[in-house]
């Protein structure tokens, strides 16, 4: 892009500005639920002004040089914060790429008595802006990237509470499929709560894991390998039948380990290694005669 192209662009920087914002404004998938108007208008301002000033470099074409350093950190920030404010990739890419637009008529009107010229600077403007919609799109993806793994890192935490039944007693129900990175979420929340409590026996139930491969079966002797090293025995409860059949069938090894069907079966197994006592006591007739468990 010549000096010419540039200066010129720079001095209509608010004519720009006015048409930019009216073709955002006049889209039927303007978000103005994630973002006001007023925010856009800002943010739109301060980019137009630094990549106007980009344009002027001897390194027009070039948005690696140092010219477009400014540029480059605003569309960075800019594509980080509509990622994580919901902005689709479709959204976020059509941002830049409606600036586009409003260079190119721009462009047409400055050069339209000079059509040798006005094409080679569309294609280099082009160059320019296609170049910062891949800068766009590549930062929208690491957003969105890092939205995910909180919100899995989040949902992971959520999904496997350590709850105290008893005194020296946790249980830990695991929902859904056990990998790595939640194996290690499961681990370190058991072993915070072991310590924090004391409980000497903790209860793994896995009734609401759907299969038990041999992957799975590993992370659950990982984990009952590290409570016995915090001076903890695990119990794994929820033992299906189609369950058995699998980890039979796969050959895996769980005979050092305390497994029950039910919940309630390793409560039972947890008051007798503990050398606890529950007995059966009448209640008041105001209770209806119900039966309930007391020490």
């Amino acid at each position: 892009m010549n000096k010419e192209t540039a200066t010129f662009l720079k001095g209509k920087k608010k004519q720009l500005l006015e048409a930019w914002m009216g073709s955002q404004i006049k889209d039927a998938s303007l978000r103005d639920d994630l973002m006001s108007v007023a925010e856009l208008q800002q943010q739109s301002d301060e980019l137009l002004t630094t990549l106007l000033k980009a344009f002027a470099s001897s390194t027009a074409e070039d948005i690696e040089s140092s010219e477009y350093e400014t540029t480059q950190d605003l569309i960075n920030e800019i594509s980080i914060s509509r990622a994580r404010q919901g902005f689709s990739p479709r959204e976020t890419s059509a941002y830049i790429l409606s600036l586009k637009e409003i260079l190119s008529n721009a462009l047409v009107d400055f050069l339209a008595k000079e059509p040798a010229t006005l094409y080679k600077e569309i294609i280099s403007m082009n160059k320019i802006m296609d170049s910062l919609s891949i800068v766009t799109m590549e930062t929208y993806i690491k957003g969105r990237e890092e939205v995910i793994l909180r919100q899995t890192n989040e949902m992971n935490e959520i999904s496997t509470p350590v709850i105290r039944v008893w005194e020296g007693i946790l249980a830990l129900p695991i929902i859904g499929t056990l990998d790595s990175a939640r194996t290690q979420v499961v681990m370190e929340a058991l072993l915070e709560e072991i310590v924090a409590t004391g409980s000497r026996i903790a209860i793994l139930d896995i009734s609401g894991v759907p299969t038990v491969d041999s992957l799975v079966a590993q992370h659950l002797i990982k984990t009952v390998s590290a409570a016995r090293l915090m001076g903890a025995e695990c119990i794994i409860s929820g033992i299906r039948a189609e369950i058995a059949q699998t980890i039979v069938h796969l050959g895996i090894d769980l005979t050092n380990i305390y497994t029950k069907a039910s919940l309630a079966s390793a409560l039972k197994m947890s008051f007798s290694m503990l050398n606890i006592q529950v007995t059966r006591s009448a209640q008041n007739a105001a209770f209806g005669g119900n039966k309930s468990f007391g020490l």
